[in-house]
């Protein structure tokens, strides 16, 4: 018993950082629509919210993976616990001045702190233990994080949004000093929500402090740069199928309120619409949870096929419909893109021998999609309307098609297919 709890006590820790770290990020998908009115943003603007948590995500992998090879795992948990909760700290200095950039800085420096957590989390659970569960216990731990993911957006909107909207027209009808005040009320709601969060990213900390973790002693394999994996086509392309994907998810939730909103949903407000990204949330949920089981027994490239399909069929469906149609079509992607992941993970290291650890970082990197596409569609949005910008996920999920019909294919593979057709001939 005693040997089973030096496991146990550590995978639960690991595993309640991430469902923390998966709460706080999906907070941004409800922050979004908040500072867009209390800044006064447009969509575009209002999307460079992902594109700071996002952007630091991808700017720090490597530094940060770099120093936990150096200081070791719970250092980097800690370490990562306290950069967090000085970023969410920040958010008061932001509510007070209503500035935009020391909002999105306090963003990055939250997403600093989280990935310490992410690149700790992932290797950690799966060295720690008996190998042969790994997969059932980082099964376990995302599952974890995907229920921290369908909170999240649930607790934002109760402390960020208003149970009533308050009429465009009616804050058009403010005088410049009724009009400052009511921006002011605004930014001064997420005081209370990351301050909390901050005060119990520092209480985990210590916590963890006091918690006695396993070391673990990785192997001390080469390791090569990233240009060496470049020449692995399936790699390449995968670590681009990430980016749309990620994009893609990220861009939907992003503008789903906005989205909602603009459905002819008579009544709708704002919180209310902030369900609508829970459900999207926790399909996801059930996605991978049926995916722990049914991956095992289907071939994964056929899935990602439907899937991806399947998707793009959904989002038209929204697009050319309204009401709760509409918004229930995009929500049902979620069920969809929920094993799309560790399907594109799996197919872009294939064969990669000794290479592999670093294609795990270029995909890691690849999470940037959450940073560039939400932007892009940001701006169609402003552009040509909130419909037309949800034709970037639509790209983004038939170049998912592609990579499971052709780009996910070993480079040995389709040589041996080309020969396979000339001796046909």
């Amino acid at each position: 018993m005693k040997n089973r709890n030096v496991v146990i006590v550590p995978l639960l820790a690991v595993m309640s950082l991430m469902f923390i770290w998966n709460l706080s990020r999906n907070i941004n998908d409800i922050l979004i629509p908040h500072l867009k009115r209390a800044c006064q943003l447009t969509d575009f603007q209002s999307s460079l919210i992902q594109s700071a948590f996002f952007g630091g995500y991808f700017l720090l992998a490597l530094p940060v993976g770099q120093f936990i090879s150096k200081y070791g795992y719970k250092t980097g948990m800690i370490a990562g616990l306290l950069i967090a909760a000085i970023g969410a700290i920040l958010f008061f200095p932001a509510a007070e001045t209503r500035y935009y950039p020391l909002f999105l800085g306090a963003l990055f420096i939250m997403a600093a702190g989280f990935t310490f957590l992410e690149v700790t989390a992932t290797p950690y659970i799966s060295v720690l233990g008996n190998p042969d569960q790994a997969s059932s216990r980082l099964s376990l731990a995302t599952a974890v994080g995907s229920l921290g993911a369908t909170i999240g957006p649930f607790i934002g909107s109760r402390f960020l949004l208003h149970a009533t909207d308050v009429s465009p027209l009616i804050v058009a009808g403010f005088n410049p000093s009724q009009l400052n005040q009511y921006l002011n009320a605004e930014a001064q709601l997420v005081k209370t929500p990351y301050l909390s969060l901050g005060s119990l990213f520092v209480i985990i900390a210590i916590l963890l402090y006091f918690v006695k973790l396993p070391k673990i002693q990785e192997d001390s394999k080469i390791s090569h740069g990233l240009k060496s994996v470049f020449k692995f086509r399936h790699t390449v392309l995968g670590s681009l199928g990430v980016f749309c994907y990620l994009g893609a998810e990220v861009g939907i939730v992003s503008f789903m309120i906005r989205y909602a909103k603009s459905s002819g949903i008579i009544g709708l407000t704002e919180q209310s619409a902030a369900l609508f990204i829970t459900f999207y949330m926790a399909l996801v949920l059930i996605g991978r949870l049926a995916g722990a089981y049914g991956l095992r027994k289907l071939n994964p490239t056929i899935v990602l096929m439907v899937c991806s399909l399947t998707a793009i069929v959904l989002i038209f469906i929204s697009i050319l419909s309204s009401g709760h149609s509409s918004v229930y079509a995009l929500s049902l992607v979620g069920l969809f893109t929920s094993v799309m992941y560790p399907i594109l993970f799996t197919l872009s290291i294939k064969d990669l021998g000794i290479y592999t650890k670093t294609g795990s970082s270029l995909i890691i990197m690849s999470i940037v999609g959450g940073a560039i596409i939400p932007p892009v569609m940001g701006l169609l949005s402003d552009s040509f309307g909130i419909k037309l910008a949800f034709i970037v996920p639509v790209i983004c999920y038939a170049y998912l098609v592609y990579y499971a019909k052709i780009g996910h294919m070993v480079k040995q593979q389709i040589l041996e297919k080309q020969n396979t057709v000339l001796d046909i001939f």
